[in-house]
């Protein structure tokens, strides 16, 4: 059986051209259907796009693996968006939260003045906040925690503002 109209063409033009001037001309043999197939598929290379969302999740992941809050030294978590910031102060053993402060809070949400997101100085008075509502449940040291983010801008300025306020880290 023949693999494809080409090759039969090929094949009747050679014994065409072979009988009139005397030449042998060897048996060409058809792939097997198998090799045909083979010989059609389409590598695809898939590469790996990463998003800033994905590598800062990456991250975190990287520094969970280190960083776990317990009893005696409960986790400072931080989160920031475009729109807000959070800190919570967790225990991991319990899997609870035992603090937590956020641009989201209502008796700090009339204080702050800002458009466009959370500044620096809105930052430190997060870390303030955090510092002093630990301080009031008898917790003095945490382990912090960036949660991804670079240790720059709002994240450094909500760490020096919650140790100024008390909390060793």
């Amino acid at each position: 059986m023949l693999a494809s109209p080409a090759l039969a063409g090929a094949r009747a033009f050679a014994a065409t051209v072979s009988g009139n001037l005397g030449i042998p001309i060897p048996a060409i043999s058809a792939p097997s259907p198998s090799q045909a197939r083979r010989a059609s598929l389409v590598v695809v290379a898939k590469v790996k796009v990463s998003t800033p969302q994905a590598d800062r999740i990456a991250r975190h992941v990287r520094l969970r693996k280190k960083v776990s809050g317990t009893t005696e030294r409960p986790r400072l978590s931080v989160f920031r968006s475009n729109k807000h910031l959070y800190a919570q102060v967790i225990d991991d053993t319990k899997s609870c939260t035992l603090v937590s402060a956020s641009t989201m809070h209502k008796s700090l949400s009339k204080d702050l003045e800002y458009s466009a997101g959370p500044t620096v100085e809105v930052a430190q008075k997060i870390g303030e906040l955090i510092a002093k509502s630990c301080l009031e449940k008898g917790i003095t040291k945490v382990v912090f925690d960036r949660g991804g983010f670079l240790y720059h801008g709002r994240i450094k300025a909500l760490a020096d503002a919650a140790r100024e306020n008390g909390l060793d880290f």
